[in-house]
């Protein structure tokens, strides 16, 4: 018998006002996957978060997490998921442990079962010698390791993060996704992230890509990338419109124009590469060749290139 996912959407819509956030969205995420939604801002992620940790209700749709109807078993759904918004969620003015002891104290945990619970968190996240030190004089990367100590002090099975690698600097990023893939290994939490970090993306075991409120496509970072067979040329050109156009009239080539780039995906790249130069090397000033990437799958589906967006 197949195992129950951890979250499972149907049919969900999400309106302010006049506008369509969410537009029937349906997916999946399998228990003890590291699932991700990968979108540019106003493509719903920060809407879909906000339903999944129950901070918006439901107006359309159902949402099953857990074994709960998130709608109508909230308490309990709540008691199982630890959550870290995009934007800081620890008291600055309080300690390490103070932030770990009052997010406890939130559970109804408390003496010496809390205290070790806060040790042996604040050691996996390598941030046991900093417990005594005032959260607002941490860097960055080092408040996040906390964040995500404190969101697991209960022991939650499902771990949402919205946009975690916020302000992070490259090298803390990676210890973050270090930490996440531990917690999945050894400890079994499903991880849910929304982000717009094609690196990120990359890390997880499924992706739901997002745009203007809809799921455009699902599955892992590979089978998604294998929807787009061959190669991928990227050309800078001074007039990228004329060199479109006559790439497809003396080539034979239709192209995507993405700002002052153009875009071919091609079975066979490197022969067009070379035929490309013989032809226009005067009217280029690079090309490059390489495999499709998550934001050639996001142009083929959507039509748009990552960055066009409008704010959520």
């Amino acid at each position: 018998m197949d195992e129950l996912p951890a979250i499972r959407v149907d049919d969900l819509s999400f309106r302010y006002g006049d506008r369509l956030a969410l537009d029937s969205v349906n997916f999946s995420v399998k228990s003890g996957a590291i699932f991700g939604f990968l979108g540019p801002n106003g493509g719903g992620k920060t809407t879909l978060f906000s339903i999944l940790s129950t901070v918006l209700p439901l107006q359309t749709g159902a949402v099953t997490a857990l074994g709960h109807d998130v709608q109508n078993d909230s308490a309990r759904y709540r008691q199982q998921i630890g959550v870290t918004f995009q934007a800081p969620g620890l008291d600055r003015r309080l300690t390490v442990l103070e932030n770990l002891i009052h997010q406890g104290h939130l559970f109804g945990l408390k003496g010496e079962h809390l205290r070790h619970t806060c040790q042996e968190l604040l050691a996996q996240f390598g941030v046991a010698d900093r417990q005594a030190d005032i959260v607002d004089t941490l860097s960055g990367g080092l408040k996040r390791r906390v964040e995500l100590a404190k969101c697991l002090i209960h022991g939650p099975s499902l771990l949402l993060l919205d946009e975690p690698s916020t302000g992070l600097d490259p090298g803390a990023r990676h210890e973050l996704w270090a930490s996440l893939e531990e917690l999945r290994a050894e400890h079994g939490v499903t991880v849910v992230v929304t982000t717009h970090l094609m690196e990120e993306a990359e890390r997880c075991d499924e992706l739901a890509l997002l745009h203007l409120g809809k799921v455009v496509a699902q599955g892992s970072p590979s089978v998604l990338r294998s929807r787009i067979p061959g190669e991928c040329l990227t050309i800078v050109a001074d007039q990228p419109e004329v060199l479109k156009s006559r790439l497809a009239v003396e080539v034979q080539v239709e192209s995507k124009r993405v700002g002052e780039t153009l875009r071919i995906h091609q079975p066979n790249g490197q022969q067009l590469f070379g035929q490309i130069m013989d032809k226009f090397s005067a009217n280029i000033r690079s090309i490059s060749l390489g495999k499709p990437t998550l934001e050639d799958v996001f142009l083929m589906e959507t039509g748009s290139r990552f960055a066009e967006s409008v704010s959520e």
